[in-house]
């Protein structure tokens, strides 16, 4: 079989904030660059917002033979993302059969799975699973297919390492060393990214101090929920005679969250 030609496209669109400095996390990336040289499957979980995708996109480049598969409700969209990227690799096996994108496309459902496993049965290919949110059986299966019929090793993403989340999923990761927690900020690091950030997206305000420290609070340390409430305080809608109103803004945080 061939070997891959470039990493899995995770400096595209997929994957936002490739390569950039991520504040407070040498001591996780470490870890997370060590585990994925090791070539063992483990599940990394973490709250929403927390940095998982964004540790990934450091990582991941610095290794050539990694599939990023970034949403995976079924099966059949799972093997058409490994399909893809296999495919733009530039694997013999799908490049001998499909000419195009168009080409694998058109493919049935049982055609692309079986090119997905020509290509990479005994191969020293890695597959990163993101957002995993409930797994169907199904899905869990043809994971479970993947790690060990296959013998490809997989990382999978999900919020927590709890059956509401990693679902079927759940039992490929028994082991309590093959579950990678990334946690929210303690309280001392999250001011510090808060204020951070804010100078960084040029907020000022009268009481910018009272904000952070209110955000810090509200977020439980969640960067990507302190970040999301900074650029909402740029609306001018939040702002009365340069100060932030607080309230409202964390309302129509939670509100834009539930949505989702």
């Amino acid at each position: 079989m061939g070997s891959p030609r470039t990493h899995s496209q995770l400096g595209s669109s997929s994957v936002p904030g490739s390569r950039l400095q991520i504040y407070g996390r040498l001591d996780e990336l470490d870890q997370l660059r060590q585990r994925v040289a090791e070539r063992r499957p483990f599940l990394l979980h973490g709250p929403t917002g927390v940095g998982k995708t964004l540790l990934l996109s450091s990582v991941v480049p610095d290794f050539p033979d990694i599939l990023y598969s970034p949403q995976n409700p079924t099966p059949q969209v799972l093997y058409r993302n490994l399909a893809e990227l296999l495919l733009a690799t530039g694997h013999p096996v799908l490049t001998g059969t499909c000419n195009g994108l168009s080409a694998l496309q058109a493919k049935s459902a049982v055609s692309v799975k079986g090119l997905v496993r020509d290509a990479l049965l005994n191969s020293r290919y890695l597959v990163v699973l993101d957002q995993l949110a409930r797994p169907s059986q199904s899905l869990a299966a043809s994971i479970r297919e993947l790690m060990l019929h296959w013998s490809v090793p997989a990382i999978a993403v999900s919020r927590s390492a709890h059956m509401e989340d990693v679902g079927f999923v759940l039992p490929l990761f028994a082991d309590r060393s093959e579950k990678v927690a990334l946690r929210n900020f303690a309280t001392e690091d999250a001011h510090a990214f808060a204020a951070r950030c804010a100078d960084r997206e040029g907020l000022t305000a009268d009481n910018l101090a009272l904000f952070l420290e209110r955000i810090v609070e509200y977020s439980d340390g969640n960067p990507g929920a302190m970040l999301r409430m900074i650029h909402l305080a740029k609306d001018a809608k939040y702002f009365h005679q340069n100060q932030i109103k607080i309230t409202p803004l964390y309302i129509d945080y939670k509100i834009a969250m539930v949505s989702q």
